[in-house]
Parts: structure tokens; C-alpha cells; sequence
């Protein structure tokens, strides 16, 4: 099915395209978010995606199994690509005059719920992995890539995917053990940290 896809978008069937969203658009989002943790930037990033998909559809290959792992590619690099213009926006606004400082509450608010300290505790210990280290672990753990699929979606080396989520681990799980929290949703159960992982999607 996905050979046949595959010849029919880089033929530029526009219904084939239409599949290929139908059956990914909620894969890419959720890698997306878990890259991001910004709802609104993660739609963002789905658009520019299949944009970039429909401009590279002639680099597909003709052969091979599941479109996932190049469309989580695009994502990727998409997400990337995002944060540095962010950035730059971020830095462009902080040059220009402010006027007086209003307070910022969203530390205090959410201090009094569990589950949004439980989050922030998550994201925290996601901010310290390298973005190598968060991309691995959000194609291999939360995407459900295996260890090929992920270095084909980041053009690197099966080896380098392997080493890089191992650290993203013991990276993850060091953090993680804070005594200060109890044990809930936004640690770790074995692969997943639940509590960034916006929607479930079917591997396919």
C-alpha cells in the first residue's frame, strides 16, 4: 500500500496526498508537541510539514515500507527550523522599549496543582537533554519508531540513534528521581513519560 503511495505522490496525485495527511497528520502532530510543548506551534509545524512533503515529494523513493519515518523527518527538521526563527523573533522583541513589568503568575498557579508541577518536572528534565538527545527519544519512545526507521527519519547512522537514546535514558532518569515529587503521570513508566504525550496514534 505504501509503495503505491509512494509512486502516486511523487507523480503529484493530489488525492494521494490527501491519504498520506489522513493517515499521518496526528503522528507528525504529536511529534511535534513532544518536541515543542506548544500546541499552537506543533499545528504550525504540521502545515509546514506536508508543505515541505508536497516540495520534496519528488526525492521519495519509489520503493520502500511505512511513510512515517520521512514525514517525522520533515517534522523535524521543520521544528528546528521554528525554534530558530522563535528565537530570533524572541531576541528582536526584547530589544525594543518596555514598558513597566507586569507580573508573570504562571509559576505561582501552577505550584498549587500537582499535575502541572508533575509537567513542568517532565519539560524541565526534557530541557536539559541536547536537541539530538530530545529528537531520538521523541521518534524511538513516544513516535514508536525502531531504532532504522529513527535514523532514517534524522539521516544519521543506526548506531548514533542508539547512543543518543541511551543518554537521553540515563539523562531522563537521574532527573527524574526528584524526591520532592510523588511518583505519578509525569514520570517515566518504563519508555514513556505520559504526561507530554498529547494524543496516542496507531504505528503504521
Amino acid at each position: 500500500m505504501d509503495t503505491n503511495l509512494r509512486r502516486r505522490i511523487r507523480a503529484g496525485d493530489h488525492d494521494a496526498f490527501g491519504d498520506l495527511f489522513d493517515a499521518y497528520a496526528r503522528s507528525v502532530y504529536n511529534h511535534a508537541y513532544r518536541l515543542t510543548s506548544d500546541w499552537t506551534t506543533a499545528e504550525d509545524v504540521v502545515s509546514l510539514t506536508f508543505l515541505d512533503a508536497w516540495r520534496l515529494r519528488a526525492k521519495l523513493d519509489e520503493e520502500g515500507g511505512s511513510l512515517r519515518p520521512w514525514l517525522l523527518g520533515i517534522a523535524t527538521n521543520v521544528t528546528r527550523n521554528t525554534r530558530r526563527a522563535a528565537r530570533r523573533h524572541a531576541a528582536a522583541v526584547a530589544r525594543l522599549p518596555r514598558d513597566e513589568a507586569v507580573r508573570d503568575f504562571a509559576e505561582e498557579v501552577s505550584g498549587r496543582l500537582d499535575d502541572a508541577a508533575r509537567l513542568a518536572l517532565v519539560r524541565t528534565a526534557l530541557g536539559r537533554l541536547r536537541r539530538a538527545e530530545r529528537e531520538v527519544l521523541a521518534l524511538c519512545v513516544w513516535s514508536g519508531l525502531d531504532y532504522a526507521a529513527a535514523a532514517e527519519a534524522l539521516g544519521v547512522p543506526v548506531g548514533t540513534v542508539r547512543s543518543r537514546l541511551s543518554r537521553a535514558r540515563t539523562k531522563l532518569a537521574k532527573h527524574l528521581k526528584n524526591p520532592e515529587l510523588p511518583a505519578s503521570r509525569g514520570q517515566l513508566r518504563g519508555d514513556r513519560a505520559t504526561a507530554v504525550g498529547p494524543l496516542r496514534e496507531e504505528n503504521r
